[in-house]
Parts: C-alpha cells; sequence; structure tokens
C-alpha cells in the first residue's frame, strides 16, 4: 500500500469479491456533491467496484451496467441521490450534454462515473479519480487520485479505514 503523494494511494485487489468490498468502503464515506471518477480498460473492473460503492453508499436497489442507458439514478432510503454515469457510449465531452452533465454535477448529489476519461475535460478539477488495471485474470490495481481537499481527505479516511494506516 505505498503512498505515492497526498492523495494517493495504490491498491492490489486479488479478487472481483475484494475490489466490491473496496467499493463498499468507499462508498460509506461519499457524501452529497462528491465525484467519483472510474477509468481503465474493459473488464478492468469498474462495474463491480461500482456495485461495490452503490452497496456501502445505502442505495435502495444494487448498482448494474448503465451501459446503453448512460445514465441510472439511485437513492438511499434517506432520500439522497446517487448518478452512476457510463461514458463508454460517448465519443466526447461535448455529448455528455446529452446526458444532462451539467444538472447532475448542479444537483449536489453523489456522482459515480465510468469511462470518465472520455469527459475528463468538462469535468470539475477536484474529484476522486480512480484508475483500475488488470494485473492477472483475477488481479486488479487501482490507484486512487484526489484532486483537492476533501478528496485527499476521502482517500486518507479510505486508507485508515481498510487499512488501519491514518
Amino acid at each position: 500500500m505505498p503512498i505515492i503523494r497526498e492523495g494517493e494511494l495504490d491498491i492490489i485487489s486479488h479478487s472481483a469479491e475484494q475490489t466490491a468490498r473496496l467499493g463498499a468502503r468507499l462508498g460509506k464515506l461519499l457524501r452529497p456533491g462528491d465525484v467519483v471518477c472510474l477509468a481503465g480498460d474493459m473488464g478492468a473492473g469498474k462495474t463491480v467496484f461500482s456495485a461495490g460503492v452503490g452497496r456501502g453508499w445505502g442505495a435502495t436497489h444494487a448498482l448494474t451496467s448503465p451501459t446503453y442507458t448512460l445514465v441510472h439514478e439511485h437513492r438511499r432510503d434517506d432520500g439522497a441521490k446517487l448518478y452512476h454515469l457510463d461514458c463508454y457510449r460517448l465519443q466526447n465531452a461535448d455529448e455528455a450534454d446529452s446526458i444532462g452533465i451539467d444538472d447532475i454535477l448542479d444537483s449536489g448529489s453523489v456522482m459515480l462515473i465510468e469511462w470518465a476519461e472520455r469527459i475528463a475535460e468538462i469535468l470539475p478539477d477536484e474529484k476522486l479519480w480512480i484508475e483500475l488495471r488488470v494485473i492477472e485474470s483475477t488481479r486488479r490495481n487501482l490507484m486512487l487520485d484526489g484532486t483537492g481537499t476533501r478528496y485527499e481527505t476521502l482517500v486518507k479516511e479510505f486508507r485508515a479505514q481498510t487499512f488501519g494506516v491514518k
């Protein structure tokens, strides 16, 4: 668990179940307005991680891939919302207007974006960026990079909760 710089964390997951558990731990820490960006190749574990985030956040329905509808809105029992976006089918950031990206960003809800690299130039400067990479058939590398005070703190809280290290 090397710490590259404040706000960064490098993790190896050894199974899909562990990737989902890591997502659940992060989901418990998310607050309204948080923007979490997932990037990486096809099959790297973005949707598995997202499903864990939804479970940890407390979504009333399981998060599944929004590839065909592009945006899924999830709720918690307290009425809070989480928007799960999949930008795989977008050719460029301009096409994000078609899914109401500005309204979602302005809503103050949690945003979880798969294939975020496709719309990176229109995302807020402050965000949590998670790069997922395939190492082997069951092993994944997750590199968390929090930009801005809120997200540096989020990575620190996640590290403490996951590894017991402050």
